[in-house]
């Protein structure tokens, strides 16, 4: 029990495990950070989505054309099929979501 114990003080005491001490910092994470160079292919305002053809996403996913969710809705409106744009993009709950979109 007592090793049981003392290995969860030492994963508690772990940056991966610990609570985060700076609570109120805006402290993103390197993937989603990064931007992405895309060209629109599909805006599916129905369905919430944005399709784009894309270069390598920095959580290691391959270039490829894919679907994304989209941070906000209102973007779909501002953006056609053949319009290049910079995008950063995160894992919301299993789903790749486009959170920030430039025009290069």
């Amino acid at each position: 029990m007592k090793a049981l114990l003392a290995a969860l003080a030492i994963l508690a005491a772990t940056p991966a495990f610990a609570a985060d001490k700076h609570a109120g910092h805006n402290h993103a994470a390197p993937a989603a950070a990064a931007l992405v160079d895309g060209t629109v292919k599909k805006v599916d305002k129905p369905a919430g989505k944005l399709t784009l053809s894309h270069g390598p996403l920095p959580n290691g996913m391959p270039a490829m054309t894919m679907a994304f969710g989209v941070k906000n809705p209102a973007w779909l409106d501002q953006l056609k099929a053949g319009d290049k744009i910079r995008f950063g993009m995160e894992d919301t709950g299993g789903v790749l979501t486009v959170t920030r979109i430039e025009r290069p």
